[in-house]
């Protein structure tokens, strides 16, 4: 008997992308039910070769249901999550709602897939954010062979992070741009089109917005405390694909060649580092890609000890839906779950 999986925000970039990883992965779901707000009630999306009609939040029962992939938001999973999760259902959430609580795990399976039977506690298990994510796939094969000291990241972040709205100014801007009509900045605080913007999420009162304190505490909880970590995060005029330049300082000696040998053999990472023209990756390259990307691997002759890398990953899959959909593979995989008895 196989698993039934809700999918709740399916009709958001993050939800439909769930469902088609669901479909591509050959997850083992007997059933999987498309769910969203009760104003998208009956949205047709897409789940492999079938169409599902979106039924509400607000009226599902999910006390049949084995895993639901919440995609709706942080308000709505601080509300929900927990209804969801008493029902017996395990939570798998991709907003930010839960990831700093001490009861409930947050899970990059390549990077600590172990500290996931700790969902036992609340039935509710964290995503991590999109642009960490990609950076602690990088980080955890170097950490343990060289002892990671400090941290610098500077990300570069497709608008796709904020959602089908941002997508939807950037093309307009462009368009705009062209045709000579007014640019208008709705979702972002300034121009995005042939523009970037050193500000994502808020600010906070030691002038780092919330998007780079979620990079800091989100590595500290699933790699290690003891890394120090600071963060510039960027909005690019990119659609698909968040990049990130990374300095990295060790407590072990550590050279370009050898992280590249590392690197090449960890789980979830590909490098393309070729020093010549156009042998790295870029955001357009990764788009639809379920690897994280490593290139531009060098020493950094400024510290002893230091590395810089270059990290691009496609962050509505690995990033959130892919992520998710590998987190309920590991309570699968692991036998933490059983499928419930349903009615014939």
């Amino acid at each position: 008997m196989g698993y039934k999986v809700a999918v709740v925000g399916a009709t958001g970039n993050v939800g439909r992308e769930m469902l088609d990883i669901l479909a591509e992965r050959g997850f083992p779901a007997d059933q999987v039910v498309a769910i969203a707000s009760r104003r998208s009630q009956g949205v047709d999306v897409s789940f492999g070769d079938k169409t599902l009609k979106c039924q509400a939040l607000e009226n599902y029962d999910f006390s049949d249901t084995d895993i639901c992939l919440m995609s709706a938001g942080g308000s709505a999973s601080k509300e929900w999550s927990p209804k969801i999760a008493a029902q017996g259902c395990v939570v798998i959430d991709n907003s930010s709602a839960w990831r700093y609580d001490a009861d409930v795990p947050l899970i990059v399976p390549e990077v600590n897939a172990d500290a996931i039977a700790g969902f036992t506690r609340k039935n509710i298990i964290a995503n991590p954010n999109c642009s960490t994510a990609q950076l602690v796939v990088a980080l955890k094969p170097l950490h343990e062979a060289a002892t990671i000291k400090r941290v610098v990241v500077s990300t570069y972040q497709s608008v796709s992070g904020a959602g089908k709205d941002a997508m939807d100014e950037l093309f307009n801007q462009t368009r705009a741009i062209f045709v000579n009509d007014p640019v208008e900045a709705k979702k972002f605080t300034k121009r995005i089109a042939y523009n970037v913007i050193p500000h994502i999420d808020v600010f906070m009162e030691d002038g780092y917005t919330k998007e780079e304190w979620k990079v800091l505490a989100e590595t500290k909880k699933m790699l290690d405390p003891k890394i120090k970590v600071t963060c510039t995060a960027v909005r690019v005029p990119v659609f698909i694909g968040h990049a990130e330049s990374v300095n990295i300082e060790f407590e072990k000696p550590i050279t370009a060649e050898d992280a590249r040998s590392i690197l090449r053999e960890a789980p979830g990472c590909l490098v393309v580092d070729k020093q010549e023209d156009g042998g790295y990756v870029t955001p357009f390259e990764c788009a639809g890609e379920d690897a994280t990307y490593i290139s531009r691997i060098r020493e950094d002759a400024t510290v002893e000890n230091g590395l810089n890398i270059w990290v691009v990953s496609d962050n509505l899959r690995k990033g959130a839906a892919l992520n998710a959909v590998q987190i309920a593979e590991v309570l699968v995989n692991r036998k933490l779950i059983q499928p419930k008895k349903r009615a014939a």
